[in-house]
C-alpha cells in the first residue's frame, strides 16, 4: 500500500452520509433534502454550499467534533494514509453555538485518538471565511493567535475566492504569521490566475490550495515552480464542481512537467464521491504517474506540511519503509 498525505481538507465536509444520518438521529433532524440512498445529493455549487452547511451543522459538541475527526482520521489510516491536515472553521463555531475553545480541543481529542489507535498524525488548519470579509479573516487569525494550540499549525482561507482582494485580506494573513503559524489560502479554483498571483502578492502563502488555474499564465507557472510554491490539487473536486469537464483537460501533470510541486487531496470527498484513496487511483489511472511517481506526491506533501521538523523527519522514514 502506498503511503499517503493529505493537506487540503475540510473537516465537516469530511463527514460521510452514514455519520451525518447519525448525527441527525441524535439531534432529531430531518436530512432527507440532502442525503438520499447513501449519498449526499446536490446539482450545483450552491446546492453544494446547502449540502455542506446542513451537515455541518449537525455537529454540535466537543463531542461530536472529537467523533468527526477521530472517524475520518481512522478512514484515512485505513487506506495507508500517514498525515492529514484539515481546515478548521472558528467563525463556524461560534455561528453553532459552540466556543472556539471547545471546537479545537473537540477535533484535537479526535485526532490524538486516531494517532494513538492507527498511528495517523493530524494538524489543524485554521481558516476565514472570505465570503465573510476582511473582518472575519481578521477575527479567525486574531483568535488563533492569542489562543494558541499545539496541534493548529497553519492559517488559511476558505470560502468564495471572487469575493474581496486579497490585499484587502492581508491584515489576517499579517497577525497569523506575526504567531508563528505557516499560511495557505485558496486560489485558483474558481478564480482565475490572476487570483493566484494577487494572492502570492499579498498573503505571501507557501502553498495554495488549488491553484491548477494558475496554468492560464505561463508566467505564473514559472513563478511558482522558481519559489516551489505547492499546490493543493484537489482533481476529483475539480471535475466534481466542472472547473474542468474531465480529467484529460485537468493540468495536474502540465504544473507537474513544469516544476511546479503538486500534491493529491480530497476536499470535501462524500460530496464529491472521493477520497483520498481516490484520488491517488485518479493520479495511477487517469495522469499515468507509477508507484515511485506517487511516494514522490505523498513526499512533496509531507515536505510542505505544517508540522516541527522531528515529526516530518519521521513522516518522510515512512514513506520509504
Amino acid at each position: 500500500m502506498i503511503p499517503k498525505a493529505e493537506i487540503h481538507c475540510h473537516i465537516e465536509g469530511a463527514a460521510d452520509p452514514e455519520l451525518v444520518v447519525a448525527q441527525a438521529r441524535k439531534y432529531n433532524v430531518d436530512v432527507s433534502d440532502i442525503i438520499q440512498d447513501g449519498a449526499f445529493v446536490w446539482n450545483d455549487f450552491s446546492e453544494f454550499l446547502k449540502c455542506f452547511d446542513g451537515a455541518a451543522a449537525l455537529f454540535r459538541t466537543s463531542d461530536d467534533y472529537a467523533l468527526l475527526s477521530e472517524t475520518y482520521l481512522t478512514q484515512l489510516a485505513s487506506t495507508g494514509c500517514i498525515y492529514s491536515e484539515v481546515f478548521i472553521s472558528t467563525d463556524h463555531a461560534r455561528m453553532i453555538g459552540i466556543s472556539e475553545r471547545d471546537y479545537i480541543d473537540g477535533l484535537a481529542e479526535g485526532m490524538t485518538q486516531a494517532k494513538q489507535k492507527h498511528g495517523i498524525e493530524a494538524r489543524m488548519i485554521a481558516t476565514g471565511l472570505r465570503h465573510e470579509g476582511p473582518e472575519s479573516v481578521l477575527r479567525a487569525a486574531t483568535y488563533i493567535a492569542e489562543n494558541p494550540h499545539p496541534l493548529v499549525t497553519g492559517f488559511g482561507m476558505g470560502g468564495d475566492e471572487r469575493m474581496h482582494h486579497p490585499k484587502d485580506l492581508a491584515p489576517g494573513f499579517d497577525v497569523a504569521r506575526d504567531a508563528g503559524l505557516a499560511i495557505t489560502t485558496h486560489a485558483g479554483e474558481f478564480g482565475g490566475a490572476d487570483s493566484v498571483r494577487d494572492s502570492l502578492t499579498y498573503l505571501k502563502p507557501s502553498r495554495i490550495g488549488h491553484g491548477v488555474r494558475a496554468i492560464e499564465d505561463p508566467a505564473l507557472v514559472h513563478e511558482l515552480a522558481d519559489k516551489q510554491i505547492v499546490l493543493e490539487c484537489c482533481p476529483g473536486s475539480n471535475i466534481a464542481l466542472s472547473v474542468y469537464d474531465s480529467f484529460d483537460e485537468h493540468p495536474f501533470m502540465a504544473l507537474r512537467d513544469a516544476g511546479v510541486p503538486v500534491t493529491l487531496n480530497s476536499d470535501d470527498p462524500p460530496h464529491f464521491h472521493t477520497s483520498l484513496a481516490r484520488e491517488y487511483d485518479i493520479a495511477a489511472t487517469e495522469f499515468g504517474l507509477n508507484e515511485d511517481e506517487l511516494r514522490d506526491i505523498t513526499r512533496t506533501a509531507i515536505k510542505a506540511a505544517f508540522v516541527d521538523e522531528d515529526t516530518r523527519a519521521t513522516l518522510l522514514t515512512k514513506i520509504d519503509a
